[in-house]
């Protein structure tokens, strides 16, 4: 099955509906599955007092609340249904994590496919119980997660009504740009272990390096944060890879789940014709004459692999010739 990419547009269009417009096109065109934006209202996402976090004290170079910031990023609900439309123009998934009940209820209104639960709201009982009560496609991050924590909001999405086939859980690392000591990919298949489900992988690390790895890991879906340019302003952008960058990381993806295949050992339909070049034959190490005893004289392993196999050298070794061999001619039996 090909690997899921989600480009991950979040609030990188700055509470623009045309920026977003051009993400959308950007993902598109750079072969992603799905673009993802996050949909909220301030007002019922965080108190208005709530400071905010490192990073995005770090990354936007300003100082305010975190009710301030997210109040610029929001896209209105008529902005959504415009962007879905245009998500369907351009053949691309439109996908867009809520980050309060009353967006939740807004996208499923809207038939939205697959809800992407992110890595904050994993310990939000209300939250992942409307969620699980829709029984769509649900992708989870368990950034800042432990297995208790995932097993804890698994268990309450299924018991709420989502079938555990259709959830899918990513191993995150809740840090904008994550280093890369930090990344711990191996958690991904923990995960998977752990409670038998599909598992992916969302990236905060600089670079397309983690993504790639986690895919030859086998991850079904892979995120990752794109932007229109990593100098814009806003939280997210710095962490975010650019168009050129994303079209890379996707290139790279998709021959990664090429070169990983189905498992079977087997040559391979562009080895067939090589198999008789680089093999060897049993031949003649010397001029052998009719009656003469087969011996590690004068019999010698040589290409091309179109006679007998060497492998059959103790079979062939102390029978007799049942004729002339010149040297280097091919042993016949």
């Amino acid at each position: 099955m090909s690997v899921f990419i989600i480009a991950e547009a979040g609030v990188n269009h700055n509470g623009s509906i045309d920026i977003a417009k051009k993400l959308v096109d950007v993902a598109a065109e750079c072969g992603a599955d799905a673009v993802k934006f996050q949909t909220f209202k301030a007002e019922n996402l965080v108190t208005k007092s709530a400071k905010q976090a490192g990073y995005q004290e770090v990354n936007t170079g300003i100082s305010e609340s975190q009710f301030d910031m997210l109040k610029r990023l929001e896209l209105s609900e008529p902005e959504h249904v415009e962007l879905i439309s245009y998500c369907h123009s351009k053949q691309i998934e439109f996908m867009s994590t809520p980050f309060d009940l009353q967006s939740i209820q807004f996208l499923n209104s809207l038939g939205m496919m697959r809800f992407k639960i992110p890595s904050g709201e994993i310990t939000n009982y209300p939250y992942l119980k409307m969620i699980g009560s829709y029984n769509k496609e649900i992708v989870l991050s368990t950034g800042m997660a432990t297995l208790s924590d995932i097993e804890a909001a698994l268990y309450l999405l299924i018991e709420s009504g989502t079938d555990k086939d259709k959830i899918t859980i990513l191993h995150a690392t809740t840090d904008y740009p994550t280093k890369m000591s930090d990344v711990n990919l191996a958690a991904m298949k923990t995960i998977e272990q752990a409670y038998k489900v599909r598992s992916g992988y969302s990236d905060h690390t600089l670079g397309i390096e983690v993504p790639i790895a986690a895919t030859a890991l086998g991850a079904s879906i892979i995120e990752k944060h794109f932007t229109l340019d990593k100098n814009l302003p806003g939280p997210d952008h710095v962490a975010s890879l650019e168009p050129h960058e994303l079209k890379s990381m996707i290139y790279a993806i998709r021959n990664i789940e090429k070169a990983i295949g189905d498992g079977i050992k087997r040559p391979s339909s562009s080895e067939l014709k090589n198999i008789a070049v680089a093999r060897k034959s049993l031949v003649a190490a010397c001029q052998i004459v009719a009656g003469e005893i087969f011996s590690e004289t004068n019999l010698i392993a040589k290409r091309p692999g179109t006679g007998i196999t060497p492998m059959r050298w103790i079979d062939v070794i102390g029978r007799r010739a049942p004729r002339n061999f010149q040297e280097d001619e091919q042993i016949e039996l």
